[in-house]
């Protein structure tokens, strides 16, 4: 069983690194964002619940993301393993995984983490929005960097260039 998590800041391309990990493992890559914006989308009273902090670009409370979580790990294709993307986002978080993980850490420069983020379309990709959600990163989600690191389970991957060569370190770090 291969349990991943890949953690970075928004932009770091986590996400487009997870569904390639996830089809060259065979396993599913769990976004927490995706699932957050299906339900928006859905008008799912979770949807409704995140849609004002994502508007704003807060974070969704804690409760409402692990147990979303919770319930998409529970489901049969998760057996063989994992990748979770933007799952945890905090120290509270990680206290709710159950299993053993291994944790690929995306370092991407903060220059190159606007540019990127500037160049998407997404409404949660604007200005302000964006230095927002680099901010609450730096306060909620890096402290995970050091608990992971300690622990012995987090490998550093270089997560600038190009698409495929960031593809084939993070391969590396997982064999």
């Amino acid at each position: 069983m291969m349990n991943l998590i890949l953690l970075g800041p928004p932009g770091a391309g986590k996400g487009t690194q997870a569904r390639r990990l996830a089809e060259k493992l065979g396993i599913p890559q769990i976004s927490t964002g995706d699932l957050l914006r299906a339900a928006r989308e859905a008008k799912s009273p979770l949807g409704r619940s995140a849609e004002q902090y994502m508007k704003e670009g807060k974070l969704v409370p804690d409760e409402l993301v692990v147990r979303m979580v919770e319930e998409r790990l529970a489901q049969s294709d998760c057996s063989r393993g994992y990748i979770l993307d933007g799952f945890p986002r905090n120290l509270a978080q990680s206290r709710s995984l159950k299993n053993q993980h291994r944790v690929l850490f995306l370092e991407v420069g903060t220059e190159e983490l606007v540019k990127r983020l500037s160049g998407r379309q997404r409404e949660d990709d604007r200005g302000e929005v964006i230095r927002k959600r680099l901010a609450v990163y730096q306060e909620e989600t890096a402290p995970l960097i050091g608990f992971y690191e300690k622990s012995g389970c987090l490998r550093r991957v270089p997560g600038e260039g190009e698409i495929d060569a960031i593809f084939a370190r993070l391969l590396k770090a997982v064999s």
